[in-house]
């Protein structure tokens, strides 16, 4: 099973079909500055003057992002993937939380339709990025709202629809960054909106801990390898697409290397392809290759 968040949630889609991990990478690489295109001020002053335009607006268009999907992805389903998905987001119009599965239990009946373009937009319509997205009745925002480490989702999944003890159950999680965030002056002393405006970014990374940590003590930490790239990568806003570009590569090829024989496990042997209870793979259709 893979689960992911976000751009995770756009790696996991791509890898449920058996896309090379190189070919993902080119899909940033190739679209991001038209994606987060960046400003002709220096880094410093567009980040205020694009902070000041957000208040009232979204900061990006999405269709260079679609555009860029589309490519990929085409007019795949979630019911084509070969892997189970678990791909969170978060539904505006019932103020709920969503994650969009693939039809691996026979419970699993709707959202196998949904074209991965647009599971792909929903999980990664990041509030005061993208517009939110609508999708029939629903309008979807980024699922790192609620589950930035959406860790407990795909364990909770694996739990619920498969009958494991959950010492069978081993997890990689590979995060994009963390940074610790601790109090301000202005938040200890002062309070108020301003000094409170990026509580959000304190959230979020609370919650990713408290996903590893739950996950952890229900399988047991040694069943759970964690891999944090290096400082340099967390303090990467996430719309800076020059600096991501030159610093990223290089520093997740030495993370690899150094994490090397903890993840080798886990692609120690190919996986079997997942059964489809509903969609165009229902009854274990043949498996067509990526083209």
């Amino acid at each position: 099973m893979i689960t992911g968040t976000s751009t995770g949630g756009i790696i996991a889609l791509g890898l449920s079909l058996g896309l090379p991990s190189n070919v993902i990478l080119e899909l940033y690489m190739e679209h991001g500055a038209s994606i987060f295109p960046p400003s002709r001020l220096p880094r410093p002053v567009a980040k205020v003057v694009r902070g000041f335009g957000r208040v009232g607006r979204y900061s990006y268009d999405r269709d260079p992002l679609k555009a860029a999907l589309e490519d990929v992805f085409d007019n795949r389903t979630l019911g084509d993937a070969q892997r189970r998905l678990c791909i969170p987001s978060f539904e505006g119009t019932y103020g709920e939380v969503f994650v969009f599965k693939t039809p691996h239990h026979p419970d699993f009946k709707l959202d196998w339709s949904q074209r991965m373009v647009d599971v792909a937009m929903a999980t990664a319509a990041a509030p005061t990025f993208f517009k939110t997205l609508k999708m029939g009745r629903q309008v979807f925002a980024d699922g790192g709202v609620w589950a930035n480490n959406p860790v407990m989702i795909g364990l909770v999944d694996a739990l619920s629809t498969h009958d494991l003890d959950r010492r069978q159950v081993q997890i990689l999680s590979i995060s994009c960054g963390d940074l610790d965030i601790p109090f301000t002056k202005g938040q200890r002393t002062a309070g108020g909106l301003w000094h409170w405006r990026e509580i959000i970014k304190s959230a979020m990374h609370l919650a990713s801990q408290n996903s590893t940590g739950q996950a952890g003590l229900l399988i047991g930490r040694d069943q759970l390898v964690r891999i944090e790239p290096p400082p340099a990568v967390s303090a990467i806003e996430m719309d800076d697409f020059k600096a991501a570009s030159s610093v990223i590569p290089a520093l997740a090829a030495e993370v690899a290397r150094s994490n090397f024989e903890a993840v080798r496990p886990f692609f120690a042997a190919k996986a079997v392809p997942a059964p489809a209870f509903n969609g165009p793979r229902q009854g274990h259709a043949p498996i067509l290759p990526f083209a």
